[in-house]
């Protein structure tokens, strides 16, 4: 039993009467407990200092806590969010006279830039708004596309539609928007890409444009030039991703 008085925690302890062993030979002879002047079994009193039992309460309190926040979220193949890097324009991999603002979601100046990520994912989405209009392009290019030459399409490095309409990998034409659905100041183009073809959206209506031909490991690019300014939505979409798209994602090893 706990009992507080002056500060100081008590512990009474009540004598228990001992186990009678048997042996061969008989039972031991049963031990006689102390009793008061009423018969009652006397009780030993403790005194343990009080902040003591606090001070090792909180220890134990801090250990238990430690061991489950060692072992709480750690299952398996778990990733914290905050872990991930978000998608944007790569400032390690653009042309030299590009310049990118806003947390890497604006281009502008001379020249191309990759996004951070490469499109692993089955079936991904992204978008460009355009800001200012002027000579640009976006589509998908390696890691080794010239990023300082413009237009973009010129090698098998990169696949563009560019500001008139044209769609261009190799130096050669894959495809055309139609002429009455040329990107204007303010619109949004939507691009997916399934790991064969790329196919355009203009605020949000398919434009039935597909082209392929890239190969290898393709990033997100965007290039600029003549006061063109295009902003990058890799999340946060002006338009839901088509059925079955979804935002580029980075690829995570678990070990």
């Amino acid at each position: 039993m706990l009992n507080i008085k002056h500060n100081t925690l008590y512990l009474s302890v009540t004598a228990a009467k001992p186990l009678v062993s048997r042996t061969l030979g008989g039972a031991l002879p049963r031990t006689r407990l102390s009793q008061d002047s009423a018969g009652k079994p006397l009780r030993s009193a403790v005194p343990v200092p009080l902040l003591a039992v606090l001070f090792v309460t909180c220890q134990m309190a801090s250990v238990v806590s430690c061991i489950l926040g060692c072992c709480a979220d750690r299952r398996p193949g778990h990733v914290p969010l905050h872990e991930m890097p978000a998608v944007q324009l790569d400032t390690q991999h653009m042309g030299s006279d590009v310049v990118v603002i806003k947390s890497g979601r604006r281009i502008c100046g001379t020249g191309g830039c990759l996004s951070n990520a490469p499109l692993h994912q089955n079936k991904s989405y992204f978008e460009i708004k355009i800001h200012s209009m002027g000579l640009w392009g976006v589509g998908l290019a390696t890691p080794i596309a010239n990023l300082n030459q413009i237009p973009m399409g010129l090698d098998a490095h990169s696949l563009v539609l560019r500001n008139d309409g044209s769609v261009y990998h190799n130096n050669e034409e894959k495809n055309r928007l139609p002429a009455n659905s040329l990107p204007q100041e303010g619109d949004v183009v939507g691009i997916t890409y399934d790991h064969v073809d790329l196919n355009l959206y203009l605020n949000g209506k398919n434009m039935h444009c597909p082209a392929s031909g890239i190969h290898g490991t393709v990033f997100p690019v965007v290039y600029v030039d003549d006061s063109a300014i295009l902003d990058c939505h890799f999340s946060d979409f002006n338009h839901a991703p088509p059925h079955g798209f979804d935002k580029i994602m980075f690829e995570k090893q678990i070990f």
